[in-house]
């Protein structure tokens, strides 16, 4: 009787121990691109063994390993080719990891060994980018003649279970969280630009941070002092004397080309005033004059003499 008992105890625990497997979910958490392992917690496989893994809402089968065939398969080239090339099986404890992981790998893997079942929730976090932190010179705020406030913006964009942080010093003063989508967030900060106090602006999932902190002198002293200084419709003296300067020589530049411009245009006109006022050269022809010689001189062969007169050119 009392084996029998035994025995009832022994086989109620059996089954109460499937059960609590089969209602346990192990959370697993990766950083994408890293790799992971789901442990099936055995030291080896029996003869006897058979076990798979599946994925999904749809329990897509995508590794087995069959003792009594001698095989180990993975299905790693399903329709949507999400695990090719990424799934590796242990062959002496049957564990499954998962190569190169991104966030197509979300969900639920359950481990089935003969009568046991193991299901472990897989979260794969994207990996963060740097927090950015700007400032907003058009906000400069003077709450008395000695202090000026300026006001900063900490941004992440394209991020999802994250969580956006102000912290001064280790002290938090203030978060802003994101939920499961995609979004971007971004949280204000005011302070005094003459503050000496360490900033930082965090970006962190449960897995990892990134980290950016605040330089006030370059985001906010420069906006900000020089508002106080100088009225904002003055410019700093220097300034305002660098362009006085720009603006003389420019406008001298243009005294000097306007003037070489206008003495070549008025000597060229001068020049075509002289051209046109050249009157048409004047030649004036002389008749010619014949003279005969006496009969006497007869024997001496006659010649027309030619008289030229000079011609006289007008001007």
């Amino acid at each position: 009787m009392v084996h029998v008992v035994v025995l009832f105890c022994l086989c109620l625990s059996k089954l109460f121990g499937v059960f609590a497997d089969t209602d346990a979910v192990k959370s697993v958490s990766v950083m994408e691109g890293d790799s992971v392992t789901l442990n099936s917690d055995l030291t080896e496989i029996d003869d006897e063994d058979l076990i798979l893994w599946r994925f999904g809402t749809n329990n897509t089968l995508i590794a087995e390993i069959n003792v009594l065939e001698d095989s180990m398969t993975v299905y790693d080239d399903g329709p949507d080719g999400r695990f090719r090339d990424r799934l590796k099986l242990d062959n002496q404890t049957g564990s499954l990891t998962i190569t190169n992981t991104t966030t197509e790998h979300d969900g639920v893997y359950e481990l089935l060994i003969d009568n046991v079942r193991k299901r472990f929730n897989l979260t794969v976090y994207a990996r963060l980018p740097v927090p950015v932190i700007s400032s907003n010179s058009s906000q400069c705020s003077s709450s008395s003649s000695s202090s000026s406030n300026c006001s900063l913006v900490c941004s992440a964009v394209n991020v999802s279970h994250v969580t956006l942080s102000w912290y001064k010093a280790n002290s938090l003063l203030s978060s802003i969280s994101a939920s499961d989508l995609s979004i971007s967030l971004s949280l204000h900060l005011e302070v005094e630009y003459q503050d000496k106090n360490t900033y930082s602006c965090v970006l962190n999932n449960p897995i990892s941070n990134q980290t950016q902190h605040l330089d006030i002198t370059h985001l906010c002293h420069i906006s900000c002092s020089e508002r106080d200084t100088h009225s904002p419709s003055v410019p700093p003296v220097s300034v305002f004397l660098l362009a006085l300067i720009s603006a003389a020589a420019a406008a001298g530049s243009l005294l000097i080309v306007a003037a070489v411009g206008i003495f070549c245009m008025c000597r060229k006109c001068r020049k075509t005033d002289q051209e046109g006022q050249t009157p048409d050269k004047e030649i004036t022809y002389a008749e010619p004059t014949f003279n005969k010689r006496n009969a006497h001189k007869m024997n001496v062969e006659e010649e027309d003499q030619v008289e030229y007169a000079p011609v006289a050119m007008r001007r």
